[in-house]
């Protein structure tokens, strides 16, 4: 049997991660999750690609908001309300896709400047600005919806895959490095390689590609620099390579909404 061990959200693009018990899945994903993205002067996206101290900053969610703490600034923390208003909406960019999204404000562009040390801005994805599921490989699902998350609303990584993954490393590593949204406990190494449909709860999801990973992964999470060594990609490469790309993980879509939960079963649907 398999079932979700742990969930993850990232209320802000590659900033630090969120492990949640309970999380309620709407139409573009997780709740909260990647609604929130930091964009160059340019208004196009920034991600631990480039600046990988991103993942020194951590998110709280609190009532009405929530508070973005400084891991390498003792002190340095910025609280953000939840705006539900709607306008003045510009466009921002995203991998092949143009997003309407409002701006937090002077404020909020300002600390994060200062945190990153490069000009940028943090904006936010209204419930009215919808970005299509439409993947550099083709993929592009009718009807389907994400949130600022790189293609897909879900990805989801066994926790065999994971163990198996440290079993052939020198220096163990922990799972959020690849920023899944669901892992699940059960089954055998790399099986979400050939899951398709499957079902937890209410909710109908659906296993459409592998993730091909890029170099993210090689990012210290605790330190916030790029390991030297390219690890874990380079020993990723020696046995997940296909089509020179590395894959490890399921990118998801899903149709409903409502309640997942840590614990809850993963049921697979056999088909016909």
């Amino acid at each position: 049997m398999l079932t979700i061990s742990k969930l993850f959200i990232y209320p802000i693009k590659s900033l630090r991660g969120i492990s949640v018990q309970s999380s309620i899945v709407t139409d573009r994903g997780l709740q909260n999750d990647r609604r929130w993205m930091i964009v160059d002067d340019n208004n196009k996206f920034l991600s631990l690609r480039t600046i990988p101290k991103m993942t020194l900053l951590k998110v709280e969610l609190n009532d009405g908001g929530m508070k973005v703490i400084s891991l390498e600034h003792a002190g340095n923390d910025f609280q953000i309300q939840f705006d539900q208003e709607e306008d003045n909406l510009e466009s921002v960019t995203i991998w092949n896709a143009t997003v309407e999204a409002k701006r937090a404000g002077k404020d909020a562009d300002g600390w994060f400047s200062e945190m990153l040390g490069v000009n940028c801005k943090l904006v936010f994805m209204p419930d009215k600005s919808m970005r299509p599921v439409n993947t550099t490989s083709g993929f592009a699902p009718e009807g389907k919806f994400t949130s600022f998350a790189d293609a897909y609303p879900f990805l989801m990584i066994g926790q065999s895959s994971m163990d198996d993954l440290n079993l052939r490393m020198q220096i163990p590593l922990t799972i959020n490095r690849f920023r899944p949204n669901i892992v699940f406990s059960g089954g055998y190494p790399y099986q979400e390689d050939v899951i398709e449909d499957f079902i937890i709860g209410q909710i109908n999801f659906t296993g459409l590609e592998n993730c091909k990973r890029c170099m993210v992964p090689n990012v210290d999470p605790e330190k916030g620099v790029l390991n030297s060594d390219k690890e874990p990609t380079k020993t990723l490469a020696t046995y997940r390579l296909k089509d020179k790309k590395i894959e490890f993980g399921r990118n998801v879509i899903h149709q409903g909404t409502g309640l997942i939960s840590v614990g809850d079963e993963i049921q697979l649907v056999n088909k016909k």
